[in-house]
């Protein structure tokens, strides 16, 4: 996509993307950590480990379909997402701690849930232009979006895929 500017749709589909596995690991963290009753602080670390556990592990579970090593796949999942995973978690968990009582509600509380999908969705419309700017820049998703479909080597060459966009 170098030297084209991309549509908003991939920049949308490649934060879905990352906001599932954010939402996966934030929801499992938040709840863990607020069952177990965990500080603020330790429930946030929680989460946001999960979240970039969960974020990675599904660029990698996508990817290993092209037929790539789990090295290259692992690779290729941190060229394409931690920048998209990690803004959205600074975003989602300020705004769980900004709002007041979220994160002390517990797992049961309606103010837990309302919370953190406000928190998510702006999350999301947040990361979507970030995710525009990467991929017009051959960076994040577009490096995803050059693998080809099927590879017959069992050890594609990622050479190309560097973080360095194509000319």
């Amino acid at each position: 996509m170098s030297g084209t500017t991309a549509s908003w749709g991939p920049a949308v589909q490649a934060t879905r993307h990352c906001l599932t596995g954010c939402a996966i690991g934030e929801v499992l963290g938040m709840v863990i950590g607020t069952s177990i009753g965990l500080s603020n602080g330790w429930t946030v670390v929680l989460a946001v480990a999960l979240a970039f556990f969960f974020g990675y592990l599904l660029t990698v579970r996508s990817v290993l379909g092209a037929g790539l090593t789990v090295r290259a796949a692992i690779k290729v999942a941190l060229i394409a997402d931690t920048v998209s995973i990690t803004v959205m978690e600074i975003v989602d968990n300020a705004i769980m701690l900004a709002i007041p009582g979220a994160m002390e509600a517990g797992i049961s509380g309606w103010l837990f849930w309302v919370s953190l999908a406000i928190a998510l969705a702006v999350a999301f419309v947040l990361t979507v232009p970030i995710n525009r700017v990467m991929i017009n820049r051959g960076l994040g998703h577009a490096v995803v979006h050059r693998l080809p479909p099927q590879v017959d080597s069992p050890r594609p060459d990622l050479r190309g895929l560097s973080v360095r966009p194509s000319s």
